[in-house]
């Protein structure tokens, strides 16, 4: 092992348990120069709470996806319209956000005084700790997720198709960094509800019959919410041989013929069909 660091101390500078990697492992020391921290994503307090910005589309998802968090839950929301659902918790709840890059209790957004380039969630973004924060191993982190201590998982996608087939970590021809923690959190057993749009720019479909994207995973997604409606993966419910979703929630001044003109599977309507929840 050749460990690349910032400073090289005399033995016994370092409390014993504070050592991550022994020396053991460890066969060469390069000490590089003139360091410097870049964040990639600097992401401060003003984004966090700058909802008025937000499409009223998109609003309305967030808004729903946030009816779906319950005192008490340890929770992980992918970046983007996931992550802004924290801004509708009431504030009576007691949720513990988890980042599979090693963090359970995930603060706000900083101020740019309180900026941390070693304090980032899994989207590289700059956020901050709570009273209640821990920091972990992605090991530990990923054996959280794989043995569903994470009660439920809220990410966006690219495609659904009617049976909870998942595609969102690539666009082929894309380059991409890879899909980071999405498969480990769709496999786990946990609850995984999809937030997104309902259809991609020139119209093209994102609920489909099948995925025709690489897969995220099979038969994961419980639940999907658009601003047309709220969707449940039933898997007992066919139409003809296809697997169909079930619409059980509509938003207002939405039809639900308009909902199956948008959509590229079947869409059936559930007996007690409500108002879509804000």
């Amino acid at each position: 092992c050749i460990a690349e660091v910032e400073e090289i101390v005399p033995a016994g500078t370092l409390d014993p348990d504070e050592i991550h990697l022994p020396g053991i492992y460890v066969d060469r020391l390069v000490q590089g120069k003139s360091y410097e921290k870049r964040i990639e994503k600097r992401t401060l307090m003003q984004a966090d709470t700058a909802i008025s910005s937000i499409s009223g589309p998109r609003e309305r998802i967030i808004k729903r996806a946030a009816k779906e968090l319950e005192d008490g839950m340890y929770v992980n929301l992918g970046i983007g319209l996931p992550t802004l659902a924290s801004n509708y918790i009431p504030e009576e709840f007691e949720i513990e956000m988890q980042s599979e890059n090693g963090l359970l209790g995930m603060g706000p957004y900083p101020d740019e005084a309180s900026v941390d380039a070693d304090l980032i969630n899994a989207g590289k973004e700059t956020v901050t700790f709570l009273p209640s924060s821990s920091t972990f191993s992605s090991s530990d982190s990923f054996a959280m997720i794989r043995g569903a201590h994470v009660h439920l998982t809220i990410l966006g996608a690219l495609q659904v198709a009617a049976n909870g087939d998942l595609a969102n970590w690539v666009i082929p021809g894309k380059m991409v960094k890879g899909m980071g923690g999405a498969m480990d959190l769709v496999s786990s057993g946990t609850r995984v509800i999809v937030t997104m749009e309902h259809n991609a720019k020139g119209g093209a479909h994102k609920l489909v019959d099948s995925c025709s994207l690489p897969l995220t995973g099979k038969s994961v997604v419980d639940r999907i919410i658009t601003e047309l409606g709220v969707f449940d993966v039933d898997k007992n419910t066919t139409s003809n041989g296809h697997s169909a979703l079930k619409l059980v929630e509509i938003a207002d001044g939405v039809t639900v013929e308009e909902i199956r003109e948008r959509s590229g599977c079947e869409i059936v309507v559930h007996d007690n069909l409500i108002a879509m929840q804000q």
